[in-house]
């Protein structure tokens, strides 16, 4: 793959579909969007490493959402590593880029040499759509269970959804020629199409009685998926980052006798929606009083984007309900 393909593929999401064996999926690169969340942060290694994890899969699953609307992902736990948020918004308009961002809350202190999901402790895993204005969010949440994000995940979709769901994900630092050391991602996501009934006869046989897909699936589709996912057990992790294999050329190498279609890839960005205004919105709610216990030994209410580290300095009398008319000096 040239350099100028390599580019083009980069914080892309490329969907796919199975039509033969009934599934979906798509195959995501992460570049530059990455590279754009963390750098806002300086996490320790193991944290990085969770929410490069925790990005993939947003990247993954986001991609399936409507023009406009908002996925967020979200794991709670009372381990060292507290929260991980992610968000994902769906382009504006055909064609215009998707945006990203995500952040992870840690206690430094309680950090240790373990392997980076081991740093969550029990909590849940909660996948959150907002379809705009006038309609209700959706929220499921399913318990912190599995090996990693990527198991999270698959048994949200098996629980909450009845949707038989396989990630295989590869990230990690990486150094081409003549380059510098930044993160890269890539991974290829199955998912079964939707039944009108979906039952899971024979219980549940996953991690703390979560269901999986074995449980769900019957019949042709249980030989399907159980087909597709092993023709993705072949996948390597040079194949999902790349840069030197397309992610076409990945599908027609592992599906080729499943014939794939693929359809137009998304673009992806690092965008966040911070903004003075929005910080002045939600401080709308609080009178003068409350305001005042909010204010600095300077003089000033500052607020920082937990997102993308923008620092905000405003005019204490310009915020709150009872405002006056001006602006303060947001930066």
């Amino acid at each position: 793959m040239t350099l100028g393909q390599k580019i083009a593929w980069d914080d892309t999401i490329l969907p796919f579909q199975l039509d033969q064996a009934d599934i979906r999926g798509r195959v995501a690169r992460l570049d530059g969007v990455l590279d754009g969340i963390l750098k806002q942060h300086d996490y320790p290694l193991v944290v990085e490493a969770l929410v490069a994890e925790m990005a993939l899969l947003t990247a993954l699953i986001g991609q399936t959402i409507k023009l406009r609307w908002k996925l967020s992902l979200q794991v709670q736990t009372n381990g060292p590593v507290r929260m991980i948020a992610t968000d994902y918004y769906g382009p504006t308009d055909d064609g215009e880029p998707a945006r990203m961002r995500a952040y992870a809350s840690y206690t430094r202190e309680r950090l240790t040499d373990a392997a980076p999901f081991n740093q969550l402790g029990e909590g849940y895993f909660a996948v959150m759509i907002d379809q705009g204005e006038g309609m209700a969010p959706y929220q499921g949440i399913t318990p912190v269970a599995g090996e990693s994000l990527r198991s999270c995940a698959e048994a949200y979709f098996a629980q909450s959804e009845q949707l038989p769901t396989r990630f295989a994900l590869s990230f990690g630092k990486s150094t081409e020629a003549g380059g510098n050391e930044h993160w890269r991602a890539g991974g290829v996501m199955l998912q079964h199409m939707p039944k009108a009934s979906p039952f899971a006869q024979g219980g549940a046989s996953g991690d703390g009685g979560l269901l999986r897909p074995e449980d769900i699936l019957e019949g042709d589709d249980a030989e399907n998926w159980t087909r597709a996912n092993v023709l993705l057990d072949t996948v390597e992790d040079l194949e999902m980052i790349g840069p030197s294999v397309a992610p076409t050329d990945l599908l027609l190498r592992l599906f080729h006798e499943e014939a794939p279609r693929v359809f137009d890839a998304q673009p992806v960005r690092f965008g966040c929606t911070c903004s003075e205004e929005r910080v002045r919105n939600s401080l709308s709610i609080y009178s003068a009083k409350d305001i005042e216990t909010m204010t600095t030994e300077e003089g000033i209410v500052t607020a920082d984007c937990q997102f993308c580290s923008a620092h905000y300095r405003l005019d204490p009398a310009t915020v709150g309900f009872d405002a006056k008319e001006g602006s303060g000096d947001g930066s």
